[in-house]
């Protein structure tokens, strides 16, 4: 009979095999479940010890695992940072979930679905405020002129992302209900696709999706985040890996946090490292990047409650299965 460190490996293997699906037609989803596996063996087998680290294509830990700033100063006392890539905030969340990764970074609404599907994690961080950073894209030549005009219209987001609560806000501010609309749930790269070929009428997506498509499909915005959402980016650690190692996460955020120093004032440079990376071209990214919000923040009580303005609303709305206690996912460390 195979023994219990096998049982738990296969177990594991079975979960980002799930994980894998999740992401099915993304290539960066499929290399991530591959490093995944060689990470969770590595911890099995206790040979080495790995900081593990979801990140998305575009943002400051890309910049950050470029920079390798975090690999050498870890690296000093025997530590190897994995770097799992993931095409979206809620397959992140199912990376942690399954114990493949310690700490990412996501958006404001994928945190909460999370918590709601009993995911086990604390906030530690997050960024300023950057509302321009997503928006309702429609086509140039589209009849729709306000959010008010999508009544009845296929509006194309990803569910559980950030800019699902910049939809249910920007309706909400249209006086229109979010049964007003048929929502089509896609990841961004089906999400592009789907809005190029016509197949629905509008986009709700974020930076650099929405650069890009601004300039490569001449899209117009109707609305974006401005007086209606924050469009917060989240730093997040399974609470067993933040309470075991404090240290650890102290170190990652200090490590953003020179990182979004060095970004604020050097867009062009950011820009042209992030190009070969993430596959935009450099106008595209100082665009992007000239929307972004800079400088790591503490977790505090007003973001909770922000959050917590997030999960009610969407427990009105019953995407969510009962009230949440954002702050019972707040890191609490001295």
């Amino acid at each position: 009979m195979p023994d219990k460190k096998s049982l738990a490996i296969a177990s594991r293997r079975k979960a980002l095999l799930k994980l894998a699906a999740l992401g099915a037609g993304a290539t960066s989803a499929l290399t991530g479940t591959a490093a995944l596996l060689t990470s969770q063996n590595a911890v099995a087998d206790g040979s080495e010890k790995v900081f593990r680290i979801g990140y998305q294509k575009y943002g400051n830990f890309v910049v950050l695992k470029a920079r390798g700033t975090l690999d050498k100063r870890l690296a000093a006392q025997g530590i190897t940072v994995q770097w799992l890539e993931f095409p979206a905030g809620p397959q992140l969340l199912e990376g942690l979930n399954a114990g493949a990764v310690d700490a990412g970074t996501v958006g404001e609404t994928p945190p909460i679905f999370a918590q709601a599907a009993g995911v086990d994690f604390v906030y530690v961080g997050n960024e300023p405020p950057a509302p321009q950073g997503e928006a309702i894209v429609v086509q140039q030549a589209s009849p729709i002129r306000s959010v008010a005009d999508l009544r009845g219209k296929k509006v194309a987001l990803n569910k559980g992302s950030n800019v699902h609560y910049l939809l249910v806000e920007a309706l909400k501010n249209a006086k229109l209900s979010y049964t007003d609309i048929q929502p089509v749930y896609l990841a961004p790269a089906d999400a592009r696709a789907a809005f190029v070929q016509g197949s629905v009428d509008a986009w709700v997506i974020w930076d650099p999706y929405l650069a890009a498509v601004e300039r490569q499909a001449n899209a117009r915005v109707i609305a974006d985040g401005t007086n209606l959402v924050r469009n917060t980016q989240y730093y997040l650690a399974t609470r067993k890996f933040a309470t075991a190692q404090p240290l650890l996460v102290r170190a990652l955020l200090e490590e953003l946090d020179h990182v979004d120093q060095w970004g604020r004032d050097n867009i062009p440079d950011v820009a042209k490292l992030l190009s070969p990376l993430v596959g935009l071209d450099t106008p595209t990214l100082e665009r992007a990047l000239k929307r972004t919000a800079y400088g790591v923040q503490p977790i505090t009580p007003e973001t909770i409650a922000y959050q917590q303005q997030i999960a009610d609303v969407f427990t009105d709305l019953k995407l969510i299965p009962k009230k949440l206690a954002v702050a019972d996912a707040r890191w609490n460390v001295g």
